[in-house]
C-alpha cells in the first residue's frame, strides 16, 4: 500500500513539475505547503503516534475494552479541541508565519502575497490529517495496518485531478494545488471512518481533563515533538535559509526531497509503523528478549534495503529526475540544480531511515527523554553545518546538513540503546555487513557503467526515458539481490527474524 501511495505521489510531483516548473509560483506554494505538512509530522505522524500508540496498546492489552474506548474519546475530544483552535490561529497569522518561516520572501511582494493566500487555503489539512492520525494509530494498534498505508494515496489522487483539470479555473492557476491539499486531507479522514466503526472504536469526541490516560499521552506528546520530529524541524529551518537563495532554491530541495522520501517513506515509515505497536506489545508483555530480536530484525532489515538505495539514488539522480520531471516548464539548469540536491540528500539517507525505527524502540518503553536529548543535539549540529555547508554548495548544501545530522541522530540513537541493554545484536553481524557491502559495490559498478551521460538523458523521449530507467532498476536489483543469494542470503533468514 505505501508503495502504491510513494509511485503516485511520483506522478503527482511529474505533474506539477510539467504544469509549474520550479520557480516563483512553485516555491511559494511548497513553502505554503511545508507548513501544515510539517504541523502534520510533528503532531500527526510523529509525535502524537508515538505518544498515543503505546499507551493506546497499553490499554488494550492490560484494562480491557471499555477503558480503552473511553481514551479514545477522550484523546479524540482533545485533540480536536486543540486542532480547531491551532487551524484558526494559523489562517489568521499567516503572514507572521510566512515571514519568520521564509523571510527571505518579504524583498518580493508577490511572492510573499502569494504564499500567504495559499497558506490559508492549506492549513486546515492540519486539522485533517492530525485526525486521520489518530484513527490510523488506532488501526495500526489492532493490526490494521493496510487502511492507513493506502491512506495517502487519496491526497496524490486530489493533487493529480486538481492539477490536471482544475489549474485553467483558478486565478493564479497554482491555487488549485492549495485547494487540492484541502480536499485530499478531508477524503483521507473521511476514508478510515468505516474502519473505525467496524472496530466499534469510533471516537465520540467526549472531552474529560480528569482523564488520567489523556495527560499521559500528553505528557509523551510534548517531547516527543523533538525526539521523532528533528529532521523536519530542520527542513522547516532550511526552507529559512533557502530563502535567500535563488529563486527556484526551495522547489529543487522539494523534488530532491520527494525522490529522498521515496525510499525513506517505503521503509522507514512502514517499517516503524509495524514495529511501535509490535515493540509496544512485547513491552507490555515484559518479554525483553522478543523486543531486542524484533529490533535486530528492523536493523537487518532496514540496512539490506536502505544502502543499496542510497547508493542507486546518487548513481541515478539525473535519470530519475529527466524521466519523471523533465518536461515543460522543468528546465535542465533545474534538473541539474535538483541533481546536486538528491546526490547530498543520499548520504545521508540510511541514517534518516534508521532513525525511524531505532526512535520506537524507546518511545514503545515510554521512554521520552533520551530521544529528545539526542534530538536537541541533532538539532544544533545540524544547525551548525548549515552555514558551513551553505556558502560552497548553497541549497546542495542544506540537504547535505539534514542526512548527516539524520546519521548523527541514528547513531546515538544507537549507542544509547545498546549502554541501556534495551538491545542486544544477534549473532552474525561482521559477515552480514561483510556480505551486504560486496552486493552494494557490485550493483554500484553494474549501474556505473550501464547508466549514460546527463546529455542522453536530456535529450531523449519520455518513452525511451521510462524504458532506459526501468531497465536500469532492474539491472541494478537484478546484480543486488543476485549477489546476496551467490553470498547466502535467502527471504527465509528475514522471515525467521520476523516470526521469532
Amino acid at each position: 500500500m505505501t508503495l502504491i501511495s510513494r509511485i503516485l505521489g511520483f506522478i503527482r510531483d511529474a505533474v506539477i513539475a510539467r504544469a509549474f516548473g520550479a520557480g516563483l509560483a512553485t516555491d511559494a506554494f511548497f513553502v505554503a505547503f511545508k507548513i501544515p505538512n510539517l504541523l502534520r509530522r510533528l503532531f500527526a505522524e510523529g509525535a502524537f503516534s508515538q505518544a498515543f500508540v503505546p499507551i493506546l496498546a497499553e490499554y488494550k492489552h492490560r484494562r480491557g475494552e471499555q477503558e480503552t474506548r473511553l481514551l479514545v474519546d477522550h484523546v479524540a475530544g482533545l485533540l480536536g479541541l486543540v486542532l480547531f483552535v491551532v487551524t484558526l490561529i494559523g489562517i489568521i497569522a499567516a503572514p507572521l508565519i510566512i515571514y519568520i518561516s521564509a523571510p527571505g520572501f518579504a524583498a518580493t511582494p508577490e511572492k510573499f502575497d502569494l504564499t500567504i493566500a495559499l497558506l490559508r487555503v492549506t492549513f486546515p489539512y492540519i486539522l485533517f490529517i492530525s485526525l486521520t492520525s489518530l484513527a490510523g494509530g488506532i488501526l495500526n494498534t489492532y493490526s490494521r495496518f493496510s487502511v492507513p498505508a493506502f491512506t495517502p494515496v487519496l491526497l496524490n489522487l486530489s493533487f493529480i485531478a486538481f492539477a490536471l483539470w482544475a489549474v485553467p479555473y483558478f486565478d493564479p492557476p497554482v491555487m488549485a494545488l492549495a485547494w487540492a491539499v484541502f480536499f485530499g486531507g478531508m477524503l483521507q479522514l473521511l476514508f478510515q471512518v468505516p474502519f473505525l466503526s467496524r472496530l466499534r472504536l469510533l471516537p465520540r469526541f467526549r472531552l474529560d481533563l480528569r482523564d488520567q490516560g489523556v495527560w499521559r499521552v500528553m505528557r509523551q506528546m510534548g517531547p516527543a515533538v523533538f525526539g521523532v520530529s528533528i529532521s523536519q524541524v530542520s527542513l522547516l529551518i532550511n526552507t529559512i535559509f533557502a530563502s535567500f537563495l535563488v529563486t527556484g532554491s526551495v522547489s529543487w530541495l522539494y523534488y530532491a526531497d520527494r525522490l529522498m522520501e521515496f525510499p525513506a517513506g517505503m521503509l522507514g515509515a512502514a517499517l516503524g509503523t509495524i514495529l511501535l505497536p509490535s515493540l509496544s506489545k512485547h513491552y507490555a508483555n515484559r518479554s525483553s528478549d522478543e523486543y531486542s530480536k524484533l529490533l535486530d530484525w528492523g536493523l537487518r532489515l532496514t540496512l539490506v534495503l536502505a544502502v543499496p538505495a542510497a547508493a542507486a539514488l546518487a548513481l541515478l539522480a539525473v535519470p530519475l529526475i529527466t524521466t519523471l520531471f523533465h518536461y515543460g516548464a522543468f528546465t535542465a539548469t533545474d534538473v541539474f540544480n535538483t541533481r546536486n540536491a538528491v546526490i547530498a540528500y543520499s548520504i545521508g539517507l540510511v541514517g534518516l531511515i534508521l532513525v525511524k525505527v531505532l526512535a520506537p524502540g524507546f518511545y514503545a518503553r515510554q521512554n521520552i527523554r533520551t530521544p529528545v536529548r539526542i534530538a536537541i543535539i541533532t538539532l544544533f549540529t545540524t544547525q551548525a553545518m548549515n552555514f558551513i555547508f551553505i556558502w560552497p554548495l548553497a541549497h546542495a548544501g542544506l540537504a547535505l546538513a539534514i542526512g548527516l545530522g539524520a546519521c548523527l541522530n541514528a547513531a546515538l540513537l544507537y549507542f544509547q540503546l545498546r549502554r541501556h541493554a534495551i538491545y542486544t545484536p544477534q549473532p552474525g553481524w561482521a559477515v552480514f555487513l561483510f556480505k551486504l557491502m560486496v552486493a552494494v559495490y557490485a550493483m554500484a559498478a553494474v549501474l556505473w557503467i550501464a547508466a549514460d551521460v546527463a546529455s542522453v538523458w536530456l535529450a531523449a523521449g519520455a518513452v525511451s526515458r521510462v524504458a532506459r530507467l526501468a531497465g536500469l532498476v532492474v539491472l541494478g536489483a537484478a546484480t543486488y539481490f543476485a549477489t546476496l543469494w551467490l553470498l547466502g542470503f535467502r527471504l527465509r533468514d528475514f522471515v525467521k527474524w520476523a516470526a521469532e
